[in-house]
């Protein structure tokens, strides 16, 4: 109601400085088109502003005040600079135009200052604070795998995870190259993983930023290396599903979040004893053995399966394996239990 009341207020008040305009502005004598065309254009300006406003609703508070700030940053510069070399520029001819330059230039490197670092530092005015960390507690940065993985978007689509996602530029430079390589495999992977950037872009509901800074620490570094600069510099955690990157990270302290690890901790845990029914995919290794697999994908063997492929058994736990590409079953097929 407040912003309604406001745009009928601004409309008015548009309309009142057109009738200034045209005071001040058509001589006498003027064509009666003129004091309409003036009027019209204004009013035409103003609605413009509020149509604007209403269509663009997501605006983010502290790029608005780093831009408020950078132009009256550059605008005090100037004025600073005007009074310093008056002396010298009054014996110019185009020192006016010389001082609208030197403003220009000021105003647009200040502000363009101000929006790459504004989330650096902590900067605070009244009701406006720049933090570093813009949603949630900490700003997660992706690997590249872990976005050729493909997992993250369904993780983030749950809601699980409230924070701001980072792809760094020279993560995506690399994901770009993988989407353009001339083996057929990678390309796949690089053009899937771009899919996923995009979907988590297309998501209202997720921050996703392309952090395109390239700082000083970075200068000859691996990209794994740059990966947990960036967390450092950022205070957040990498997000990858690359072991080694995970290692590096540890020893670097940088909190990780490995989606492997999150995976195997949401999987059913089966207790020995313990009997449930699968279907028998293909023959395992041992003699009486066969292979089938839970709907998450973990392996489970099947002692007396090996004759019975392409049935579904009930099956009894007899012992659990954690490896590191995940979890293993085994257990024991038992006729008589199941003809029972």
């Amino acid at each position: 109601m407040a912003l309604i009341v406001l745009r009928c207020l601004f409309i008015a008040c548009a309309g009142g400085v057109s009738a200034a305009v045209i005071d001040a502005t058509v001589p006498t004598g003027a064509p009666s088109w003129v004091p309409y065309a003036l009027f019209t254009s204004v009013m035409a300006g103003a609605s413009a502003v509020v149509l604007g406003d209403i269509y663009i609703p997501k605006k983010r508070i502290d790029t608005i005040t780093a831009v408020y700030f950078g132009v009256l940053v550059g605008v005090l510069l100037t004025f600073i600079l005007w009074i310093a070399m008056a002396p010298m520029l009054e014996q110019m001819v185009n020192g006016r135009a010389f001082q609208l330059v030197v403003g220009l230039v000021l105003v647009y490197v200040c502000t363009s200052l101000l929006l790459q670092t504004k989330d650096d530092f902590r900067f605070l005015i009244p009701y406006v604070e720049f933090v570093r960390e813009v949603k949630g507690f900490k700003p997660l940065i992706l690997d590249t795998s872990v976005v050729i993985d493909g997992r993250i978007a369904d993780l983030v689509a749950t809601g699980i995870f409230d924070n701001q996602l980072i792809m760094p530029r020279f993560a995506l430079t690399e994901l770009q190259a993988i989407a353009d390589s001339s083996d057929k495999l990678r390309r796949t992977r690089g053009r899937r993983g771009l899919d996923v950037l995009n979907r988590l872009r297309a998501d209202e509901t997720v921050d996703l930023q392309i952090f395109d800074r390239e700082l000083p620490e970075f200068a000859g570094q691996s990209v794994d290396l740059k990966l947990v600069l960036l967390a450092k510099h950022l205070e957040g955690k990498v997000v990858t599903g690359d072991f080694n990157l995970n290692k590096v990270a540890k020893l670097q302290g940088v909190p990780v979040i490995n989606l492997n690890e999150i995976s195997n901790s949401l999987r059913p845990v089966y207790l020995p004893d313990e009997v449930f029914r699968i279907r028998v995919i293909k023959p395992g290794e041992g003699p009486e053995q066969g292979i089938g697999y839970l709907d998450d994908g973990t392996m489970v063997v099947i002692e007396g399966g090996r004759k019975r492929i392409g049935q579904e058994l009930q099956v009894r736990v007899t012992s659990t394996l954690q490896t590191n590409a995940g979890k293993m079953i085994f257990t024991r097929y038992d006729g008589d239990a199941n003809r029972g």
